[in-house]
């Protein structure tokens, strides 16, 4: 373990916050859910414990959401401290069968989602609007591709009447083999060699996973923007009406309180319509699940963290709104009362 891991670790003083406001230990009400509990069972780990069935689940139950970092009064990185003793797991060969199967799908097939269609299946007659030179490239992500073409098509044919093109053989960005122990870097590299071919100087993202693993974790110094920061700065040039109806938003946990993009979401919504705020918003907004691998090694549980989310959508409100499609796909999942819209989604009715 790492000098400033075991500073993390030292800097907990057991207070017990983290506790109150951990997704994951609402649910399961163990210690060894809480960061806490977590940052005890990496202080064991580093002292020569043997990782077994308990200290995985403890582990492995992080959604990464970053929410008891928010709110340490003693300034410890529970969500980094799990993170560096997932990868040193890995390493040893130590780890789920959730956290393989990841790694696998996503170094063999370039996605963890197992897909072996074509990637750019989603951009259909839009191809021919793809050039090998831009200033802005948009990185449509694994669940864009694969799960959301559509969504994912309407988003760039928005994105280049702005002169953004596209990666052509665009591989995953590497976030959940980050967030699960796994080294993505051959995908990094292939990603990171067509940007430059581009010559773009900004890359665009829909997705909070891929937001911050390129602004974050990738070499170099990327100029990374959401599609949200994108277009709030160009809403005099879309002709946006008015609609009469009131909306809710979900910050995605990677995307807000982990990058602090707060209010370009909310700046585009209220040049739509009414805003309505959850009653845990922005830097204290609650996770949706799904993050860290859990949705994957843990469906059960992602889903009662989705339920205790979605409890939190305002009586009066016509949709519930979220800027990530990880989130959208678990908060939909969590059974709302309403539909579940991507930001895009709205901007479109609203150009309509």
């Amino acid at each position: 373990m790492n000098e400033s891991d075991l500073r993390s670790i030292l800097k907990c003083v057991r207070c017990g916050t983290c506790r109150s406001v951990c997704p994951v230990f609402d649910v399961i009400g163990w210690e060894s859910a809480s960061p806490r509990g977590r940052m005890l069972v990496a202080h064991s780990i580093s002292q020569g414990v043997e990782a077994d069935e308990g200290v995985f689940d403890s582990l492995n139950t992080c959604t990464t959401c970053g929410l008891c970092e928010q709110m340490c009064p003693s300034g410890a990185s529970p969500v980094k401290v799990v993170e560096n003793v997932r990868h040193q797991l890995v390493l040893q060969g130590k780890m789920t069968d959730a956290q393989k199967l990841i790694r696998t799908e996503a170094l063999k097939k370039g996605n963890p989602l197992g897909e072996t269609t074509e990637r750019m299946a989603w951009i259909g007659d839009s191809k021919k609007d793809v050039t090998e030179k831009a200033d802005y490239v948009f990185f449509a992500g694994c669940l864009g591709s694969y799960r959301y073409p559509e969504l994912t098509k309407r988003t760039f044919d928005l994105l280049k009447r702005f002169g953004v093109t596209a990666l052509q053989d665009e591989v995953c960005c590497g976030s959940p083999l980050l967030r699960t122990g796994s080294d993505p870097s051959s995908l990094m590299s292939k990603n990171l060699e067509q940007i430059k071919k581009t010559g773009a100087h900004t890359v665009i993202t829909g997705c909070a996973g891929c937001y911050t693993a390129l602004k974050n974790d990738y070499p170099g110094d990327l100029n990374v923007v959401h599609v949200t920061e994108f277009l709030a700065d160009r809403l005099a040039e879309m002709d946006l009406k008015k609609l009469d109806m009131k909306v809710t938003y979900h910050d995605p946990c990677h995307l807000g309180r982990c990058n602090g993009v707060f209010d370009a979401p909310r700046q585009i919504i209220k040049s739509i319509c009414y805003l309505e705020e959850m009653k845990s918003n922005r830097e204290k907004s609650k996770c949706c699940g799904a993050g860290g691998g859990v949705l994957k090694g843990y469906p059960e549980l992602s889903l009662e963290i989705s339920k205790n989310r979605v409890e939190e959508i305002p009586k009066d409100v016509d949709y519930l709104v979220t800027a990530c499609p990880l989130c959208r796909t678990n908060l939909k999942r969590g059974g709302p009362r309403v539909e579940v819209l991507d930001i895009i989604d709205l901007l479109e009715m609203a150009m309509g």
